[in-house]
């Protein structure tokens, strides 16, 4: 078991999101919009008990673990011979006891039947994964620290919001196994993406740490990277898919459909994840875990096609036959190269036995089944006629991975008895693999207890040798010859589906924060000044451009503007008491134009010019890309550029359009897209 690091810089251990993703669009929030709800953590279900365990067992090897921590560190700071004595007793207490719930751990990551369909149909268990625990996140100081200390706001008038922040986060901890759970975490996830660009500077710390438990181990993991909550919770959106893909009834076309869509799923979140997000604390969420979970779920997928060409079978002709063998073959294929993965040296001691003995098994029980259904084709199926020999040789042919011994193909398919014959071949070879699949069946402990395992394992072992009796005549005298594997070969290649982040339609929590192309983690701005704007014979003084928040891009000096105080490159937050963070071009401009003799109070924000920028350079950017360009990094202009459609693009380009109204210039010197006030 690994000792939990402490908080270390991202070059050494912090998880990083190096990938830029697709952001959500924004949804207009509304204060009474409800929120998606997790599951009942107290329902009784046979999941949510299963859950329960996993986090009580996460909760004792984390006390364990700190006990043998801190016995550990006592051990190597005394020198008192008898306290080393009692110290090293304790240490093999505590280390027996983190193997005990390792293994107990270890067997409810294989309960594989809480996943699977209430049905009474056979078919083969998936294997699903288990969704990582969390602890319970205490954000309300920090947040309103942030609120006063950044936004200059009083942070209790934004207790409803972090109130908001904090329910949506304790419901993505229970999700239910449905579209509705996958919604709620798609949900938190993009929430997130508005977190970090409104609470974490890139020059100060928040001070909350991300308690996440390892999914398969138990280990707990903490840092105050951000990264580290979204790639966890990016693992539980994979998670949660591979638990609807297993309780699929794959006996139907439609439930063989959902399971390929979702395990698909479950293969783009775990390798987006293994592209984007690098220095994860927790074994699940390393580079060879990763990879070997988008193995083992195109493995599941593919499972699912030759399952899928099992029930579209509408009869038993050879060429059908053949496809199944090659659909069986390359179910084989992939099965085996997850279990060389699950044996090689960073996974081997991480993934359960069971996975790993349950993938072996797979491999040999769909390469006797490749086997098998060459035999049916060539015992079950009647000779080829003259008419249809160009097409069954062609396709057996491609059939074996190298060209059986015996007469050529094209007499073989004609002949019954050599047809007979090979096929007696592929059923000797079928059985062996079966018997093999049992054998390493009944190794594993925790399989033995799968009765449905064993039960389709038996049935097709049992279908087999009543097949080689139906065929083994008496007066067999020749040897059986050796039948070639059947080549792999699959009609419906399994499609890495990654999250599509940009369709799930989020509500900013923090809306009244102001538009986050100003009011962002990254940008510093001096102090509100709220002025007094008086009307003068020549109007105001100033031309105003863009939307949400109105930039004032230009003050005629000697002006009633720039007497007060008002400059160039200032934002109109408030007009008259009425706030305009989130005002429109117009609305602002209808503000100004009813404004009596007496006057208005104005305020209004002036940006800091990011660091190593002068005060020049800023102004030089504002004038010529409108309100919000210059407030955006290199990296948000990438992922502005990444967002599609005319809906996700008001993620990060609020002001797009070009807008000026000028007031008390000159009519001659206004432009075309100008208008004079």
């Amino acid at each position: 078991m690994m000792i939990p690091e402490e908080e270390s810089p991202p070059a050494s251990g912090e998880a990083d999101e190096d990938g830029e993703g697709v952001f959500p669009p924004l949804r207009q929030p509304s204060r009474g919009s409800s929120i998606h709800k997790g599951c009942d953590p107290l329902a009784q279900t046979q999941r949510s008990k299963l859950q329960h365990r996993r986090a009580r067992i996460n909760q004792q090897i984390n006390k364990e673990m700190r006990m043998r921590a801190g016995a550990e560190n006592l051990f190597r700071a005394t020198s008192n011979h008898k306290v080393k004595e009692t110290v090293a007793l304790e240490l093999s207490y505590v280390n027996s006891n983190l193997q005990l719930l390792k293994e107990e751990l270890e067997e409810l990551n294989s309960c594989m039947g809480a996943y699977q369909n209430d049905s009474d149909s056979i078919s083969v268990p998936m294997i699903p994964l288990g969704l990582k625990e969390t602890k319970e996140l205490d954000l309300a100081g920090p947040l309103q620290e942030i609120i006063r200390d950044h936004y200059g706001e009083d942070g209790a008038l934004y207790e409803a919001e972090i109130k908001e922040f904090v329910e949506l986060r304790q419901a993505m901890r229970t999700p239910s196994r449905n579209e509705a759970g996958l919604e709620l975490l798609r949900e938190y996830y993009s929430q997130l993406y508005f977190l970090d660009n409104r609470f974490f500077p890139p020059n100060r710390n928040l001070g909350v740490f991300f308690h996440w438990y390892d999914s398969l181990t138990g280990v707990p993991s903490h840092q105050r990277a951000l990264a580290f909550e979204k790639g966890s919770v990016l693992f539980n959106i994979g998670a949660l898919h591979t638990q609807i893909g297993a309780r699929q009834d794959r006996t139907t076309l439609q439930g063989v459909d959902c399971a390929i869509d979702a395990f698909q799923k479950a293969a783009g979140a775990f390798n987006y994840l293994k592209e984007n997000f690098s220095n994860a604390p927790s074994l699940d969420m390393s580079a060879p875990s990763l990879n070997m979970l988008v193995r083992l779920m195109i493995a599941q997928v593919q499972e699912c096609v030759f399952e899928k060409a099992l029930l579209l079978r509408a009869q038993s002709d050879f060429l059908t036959c053949l496809q199944l063998a090659q659909e069986a073959a390359r179910v084989d294929e992939v099965y085996s190269l997850v279990y060389q993965t699950t044996t090689q040296p960073h996974v081997k001691d991480y993934v359960p036995f069971s996975w790993t003995t349950m993938v072996h098994v797979k491999a040999q029980h769909f390469k006797a089944l490749s086997h098998y259904y060459a035999a049916i084709a060539l015992c079950d199926c009647p000779p080829t006629s003259d008419a249809d020999l160009p097409d069954h040789e062609k396709a057996f042919l491609q059939f074996h991975v190298s060209e059986p011994e015996g007469p050529a193909p094209c007499q073989l398919l004609q002949d019954p008895e050599e047809r007979r014959k090979l096929g007696k071949a592929h059923l000797k070879k079928a059985i062996m693999r079966h018997e093999e699949a049992l054998r390493l069946h009944g190794l594993c402990k925790i399989l033995r207890k799968m009765d449905i395992l064993q039960e389709v394992l038996c049935f097709a072992h049992k279908r087999s040798l009543s097949k080689y009796a139906e065929i083994d005549h008496e007066e067999d005298f020749f040897e059986t010859v050796d039948a070639p594997d059947v080549h792999p070969k699959t009609h419906q290649r399994p499609e890495i589906k990654s999250p599509n982040f940009s369709k799930v339609k989020v509500m900013d929590i923090f809306h009244r924060l102001g538009p986050l192309s100003v009011f962002s983690a990254k940008n510093k701005w001096h102090p509100p000044r709220t002025v007094r704007l008086v009307r003068g014979e020549n109007g105001f003084g100033f031309t105003l451009r863009g939307d949400s928040p109105v930039l004032i891009a230009g003050v005629v000096a000697g002006s009633c503007a720039a007497e007060a105080g008002l400059k160039e490159g200032d934002y109109i937050v408030c007009v008259g008491g009425k706030d305009c963070k989130w005002a429109r071009h117009a609305e602002v401009v209808q503000l100004l134009k009813v404004i009596r003799e007496e006057g208005v109070d104005i305020t209004v924000i002036t940006l800091q010019p990011p660091d190593g920028q002068s005060t020049a350079d800023k102004k030089l950017l504002a004038m010529s890309s409108g309100a919000s360009s210059p407030l955006k990094s290199n990296k948000e202009n990438r992922r502005k550029s990444l967002l599609p459609g005319k809906g996700a693009s008001t993620l990060l380009a609020w002001g797009r359009k070009s807008k000026r109204s000028t007031f008390g210039r000159p009519f001659a010197a206004v432009g075309d897209n100008e208008q004079a006030h």
